[in-house]
């Protein structure tokens, strides 16, 4: 960009906080789009581009036009490749397939649960579920798997095709096989019933997951009830409270939003059997065995979570002891150290440390200086820059929403990212990454397809005095999320069936374990003094964030490091039962034993934390993978970026063997290629060990200063 429209574009941003410091606001651009207060956009008599700029979304009606105009080309290609010789054309035909129907459903998922029109809600939900069903008639489609099938046995026509190819025609196949497609008519029948039922189970289960439970206000003590939200005559607890000091309030919060849910509890229950009838009625052992096929970890049985559970056991027991002594400290009356204190009590611990409280970091780190710290990184390991730009009329669901262009050096425009980053009451408050449109080459044009993602924050609104503030959490956040966008963006897959991150279906490609390991990196870097010393500065006097700081956020996250590891370990173990053979015994019985075994903080009487396990329905069996990824990401940062985190030679290398494939090379090899070597178990597990030994630098770096 010149520097004339590097002026021009600033000017735009003007109504940057004016007290601040001339020499504080020489943000990028993109740091300056961030750090700016959004303005109203006066653009009523203008026509809506529509959602994302598809004309047909211009309103909740849109979804049904886009959804007849998807299902139409659907019957054209079906004839098409059911039609055509054996060969590309064929796997061509079905990537379109996927392709047409992804685009609209894909959109249609994240519609429904961000944006603040109930009615485009409504409109996309019903979407999702009329293409859902549609695909699932499609895996039962016997014409259209025989056509695949005819060009997987002719050895002749495979020996012609290229390695992307012929992964997604066998990928295609594994869809068909999986949704039963080799059974007899009646079972055929049987399988498409279970997979519509499921659906529905799912839809209601991560509905009822994430819905607050509600108690009669004279219940909770008096002084408690500004602690929660109010209505009539009931307290609505609509989480755990993790964070909060009180240990009454805590524990009430526990209880009262752990409690069982009998009809949730039904539908739970009902859910996994599905999964286990559809799984065994397929040929599978169990649906862990159905949902772990193509992952590095190729089979259930937890062996990583066992042998963490090993590595960690005593480490874990201590941690637990110091965090007793610090309960009997803060409340000698009431000692026993039980589950709703952990969050807590580890917090407590690492700020006591370290001193890490969040207040002395956010000035440090504004939004728009970590967009600079993403862009300068960004450029630095791929030549990639992030651009702001202006959305048209409709194109976005809400006035604070920011878009950036991906924009490499020599291959041009890669993609975009829509950032809808602020709190609304309205949108889910959890972190995620949407894929919007996945990237794949045209066959007409020879061109790629853009990629289009959404990352979905919920950061507090800048106010009159100061940009957004954020915690170090949060900003670690910002970069582990984008960590997923640009695995999105960077990705140069043929064929959308294999596009970088979709995790459920349609096009569920990319393998779950190696999924979050591009996300899980980016956390390295977040929290390495040479990348943040890159942008992070005080937004009223300029000055830069000490590196001791830095040192001591990194070792306060060892402070009960074994016990966090071990709860995902619990975590993780609970799914795999959950989704094995069947117990003969309800979710609750499994979690108390589950618990006692792998966790060791006592189960509480009449709860049913797995009632709020929403991971179930996009992780089901496979909730390990953050372990996994966890372990390879920090194998790849120790071996290939801890030297020089803004090293170009090895961002190329990263790119080229982790990133540019998606999920048309397989997991384990990709790793193998930017590790060159292939990890054992124990490498796995060293990793994570490893991870929690203390650097003692920073003790020396405190005691300097």
């Amino acid at each position: 960009m010149s520097t004339c429209k590097r002026l021009l574009h600033f000017a735009r941003h003007r109504n940057v906080w004016t007290h601040v410091r001339r020499s504080v606001t020489t943000w990028s651009p993109v740091g300056a789009a961030f750090n700016a207060k959004p303005a109203r956009r006066a653009e009523l008599r203008l026509q809506s581009a529509g959602l994302f700029g598809v004309p047909e979304l211009s309103c909740p009606a849109g979804f049904q036009v886009a959804a007849k105009s998807a299902l139409r080309n659907t019957e054209l290609l079906v004839g098409r490749a059911c039609s055509c010789p054996p060969g590309v054309e064929t796997v061509e035909s079905f990537d379109q397939l996927s392709d047409g129907l992804c685009r609209v459903a894909d959109l249609a998922d994240f519609v429904k649960v961000a944006h603040p029109d109930p009615a485009f809600r409504e409109a996309a939900e019903k979407t999702c579920i009329d293409i859902g069903t549609v695909v699932e008639k499609l895996n039962t489609n016997v014409e259209l798997c025989k056509s695949l099938k005819n060009l997987l046995d002719d050895p002749d026509v495979v020996a012609q095709l290229d390695p992307d190819t012929r992964r997604v025609a066998e990928l295609f196949m594994f869809d068909f096989e999986i949704s039963g497609i080799h059974l007899d008519d009646k079972l055929r029948k049987e399988a498409v019933a279970l997979h519509v039922k499921l659906l529905d189970l799912n839809n209601e289960f991560l509905v009822g997951s994430n819905m607050p439970n509600r108690i009669a206000r004279s219940v909770i003590p008096e002084h408690l009830h500004l602690q929660f939200a109010s209505e009539g005559s009931f307290i609505q607890v609509g989480g755990l409270h993790a964070d909060s000091p009180d240990d009454l309030v805590r524990e009430i919060a526990y209880r009262i939003y752990l409690h069982p849910n009998a009809d949730l509890m039904n539908c739970l229950e009902e859910l996994l059997k599905c999964r286990y009838k559809m799984a065994k009625l397929v040929g599978y052992e169990s649906y862990g065995h159905r949902a772990l096929k193509g992952t590095m970890a190729q089979t259930p049985g937890s062996h990583l979570a066992h042998d963490l559970f090993s590595s960690f056991f005593h480490r874990t027991a201590k941690d637990f002891r110091m965090m007793s002594d610090m309960k009997k400290k803060l409340n000698p009356r009431n000692s026993e150290l039980m589950p709703w204190d952990h969050p807590y009590l580890s917090g407590v611990l690492r700020a006591e440390r370290y001193n890490i409280e969040p207040s002395l970091y956010s000035p440090y780190l504004s939004l728009g200086a970590c967009m600079d710290g993403l862009n300068i990184l960004f450029s630095q390991l791929y030549g990639v820059s992030l651009m702001s730009e202006h959305p048209s009329t409709g194109e976005v669901w809400s006035e604070d929403v920011r878009k950036l262009a991906v924009v490499h050096e020599t291959e041009g425009l890669l993609g975009y990212i829509y950032c809808d980053f602020f709190h609304r009451s309205d949108k889910p408050h959890q972190d995620c990454h949407f894929t919007i449109r996945g990237r794949r080459r045209c066959q007409d044009t020879g061109q790629y397809q853009l990629p289009v993602v959404v990352l979905m924050l919920s950061l507090p609104h800048p106010t009159k005095s100061a940009p957004t503030l954020l915690t170090p959490g949060m900003m670690e956040n910002l970069f582990h999320e984008m960590g997923h966008a640009m695995h999105s963006m960077l990705g140069r897959t043929r064929y959308q069936h294999v596009t970088a991150l979709k995790i459920s279906p349609p096009g569920t490609r990319c393998a779950t374990d190696f999924a979050e390991v591009p996300s899980i990196l980016m956390e390295y870097f977040a929290t390495d003094y040479r990348v943040i010393s890159q942008f992070a500065r005080h937004y009223q006097t300029g000055q830069p964030l000490p590196e001791s700081m830095v040192a001591r956020l990194c070792e306060s996250k060892k402070v009960c490091g074994a016990a966090d590891t071990q709860l995902q370990i619990f975590y993780a173990v609970l799914d795999q039962i959950y989704h094995g053979k069947p117990q003969n015994r309800s979710t609750t019985e499994i979690l108390e034993e589950m618990q006692q075994k792998f966790y060791g903080l006592p189960y509480t009487p009449n709860t049913a934390w797995q009632l709020r396990f929403s991971h179930l329905i996009g992780y089901g069996a496979k909730y390990y993978s953050y372990l996994m990824s966890r372990a390879v990401a920090s194998m790849v940062w120790r071996q290939c970026f801890v030297q020089d985190p803004l090293n170009r030679e090895m961002g190329e290398r990263y790119r080229r063997e982790m990133l540019a494939h998606g999920g048309a090379k397989e997991p384990m090899l990709m790793v193998e290629g930017m590790l060159q070597r292939r990890p054992t178990m124990e490498d796995f597990v060293d990793a994570l060990v490893s991870e929690l030994n203390p650097n003692f630098e920073t003790f020396i770096m405190d005691s300097e200063s």
